[in-house]
């Protein structure tokens, strides 16, 4: 199966990757921090490379040819010159063969995964319906050993040539142990999924709760490569939310933070599927509107009938002018200003980005709702921040698991020719 992700309709900068620096790239390796300069870039001199990172042109020769003879570099003509007089200058550029690794996005209605190359390139994609019932490890490992056949089987690319997968679900994920401790895809808490993924398929591999993969998406491939601060809000079956500061991926402490879903906007108020009561996600999640709808249209909740489609059917009747139906979206989108307040109180982010098959409602997100949003904080009558809407598919989440995983394939890479 073939598919585009929503990134590469939209007018990209070349390359993949952060655009600004951190504190954290500082810390990193200067051979590294030149990897990362030209996969960013797309393709670059060195004149261009010394003047960003402010080494010597000498500096940068060394490097770059180190980086050529451990083939991740190499060198390609085309660049304009500085002036009018002189040859072109030579760029370098990743070797797009130098390694692939596998993004995969696990959900309740359907698994999406993408092959992608050492630039961030996607080859190829492949996906598969799912159920939305829990399920043992096992099982669901099972599902993800056939989603990598299908897509490596595409390109007749062998596993051996697969550096890392990457690996987004639902739910609380500790990804520095890779660990799930909570999961609506899991029948009970505290799988250690990564290790038993890592054991099942002989590559390294990291899990992410999936907002942050669609953030990391983001991040990479999006509207947030230049962009220090931005969060992403996303509405599904459930409600996640991914969180970039200073040009970095924020978890917390413990790596479980940003919960947006399972923050409480009501004391002992509906039940959410985590079994907490009051939950954002249980005002505004597909669960939570096909509840309503159920209710209020006399809509039947047959385990044959699926969410979208009643969802659909309730989208139908609001437009149509049901005010049952209508009001349905206009009380989630208040909880959704509620929900936005907060989140534009607390961290100020210059762009926040709702994301998710419910955008394409707009009664979630109208006119009223960011009304909303600027009255619940103290924004003195002007919107404190932008506010846009990317109703990604499947394949932009698994195209963020495939950044977790060249971030960390590449981290790898250099840790290890620093400890030579």
């Amino acid at each position: 199966m073939s598919g585009t992700s929503d990134f590469a309709a939209e007018t990209q900068l070349e390359g993949c990757g952060p655009m600004l620096g951190n504190q954290s790239h500082q810390q990193k390796p200067l051979r590294q921090r030149v990897f990362e300069y030209v996969r960013a870039q797309g393709n670059t001199a060195r004149s261009d490379i010394s003047r960003a990172l402010e080494i010597s042109p000498g500096s940068a020769t060394t490097l770059t040819a180190d980086l050529i003879r451990a083939g991740l570099l190499r060198e390609v003509a085309g660049l304009e010159r500085d002036n009018s007089r002189g040859r072109p200058r030579v760029a370098l550029e990743i070797v797009p063969q130098a390694g692939f690794v596998i993004g995969i996005k696990l959900g309740d209605t359907g698994h999406t995964a993408v092959l992608a190359d050492f630039t961030g390139a996607m080859i190829s994609n492949a996906s598969l319906p799912s159920l939305p019932t829990s399920r043992p490890a096992t099982t669901l490992l099972d599902e993800v050993a056939r989603l990598i056949d299908m897509l490596l089987s595409q390109t007749n690319t062998p596993m051996n040539k697969v550096k890392g997968i990457g690996i987004g679900m639902a739910g609380l994920i500790d990804h520095a142990h890779g660990l799930v401790r909570w999961s609506p895809l899991l029948n009970s808490r505290d799988q250690a999924f990564g290790a038993a993924a890592e054991a099942r398929f002989g590559r390294s591999v990291v899990l992410e709760n999936d907002a942050n993969m669609l953030t990391l998406a983001e991040l990479w491939f999006g509207s947030g490569r230049a962009k220090s601060d931005f969060a992403v809000i996303t509405i599904e079956n459930g409600v996640g939310m991914g969180l970039v500061l200073n040009n970095r991926l924020y978890r917390g402490s413990f790596g479980m933070g940003l919960e947006l879903g399972h923050t409480k906007v009501q004391l002992d108020g509906a039940l959410c599927r985590c079994g907490e009561r009051g939950c954002l996600e249980a005002y505004i999640s597909d669960y939570a509107l096909v509840r309503e709808a159920a209710t209020a249209l006399n809509l039947p909740l047959d385990k044959n009938i699926s969410f979208q489609s009643l969802l659909g059917t309730l989208f139908d009747e609001a437009a149509a002018g049901n005010t049952a139906a209508q009001k349905i979206f206009q009380r989630a989108g208040r909880f959704l200003a509620l929900g936005l307040s907060n989140v534009v109180q607390l961290f100020d982010p210059a762009l926040v980005i709702l994301s998710g098959e419910r955008m394409t409602y707009d009664f979630m997100y109208d006119g009223d709702v960011l009304r909303d949003v600027q009255a619940l904080t103290l924004s003195r009558g002007d919107m404190p921040c932008l506010v846009e809407v990317h109703p990604h598919a499947d394949l932009d989440w698994a195209r963020g698991a495939t950044a977790r995983a060249l971030a960390q394939v590449t981290d790898a890479i250099f840790k290890t020719e620093a400890a030579i």
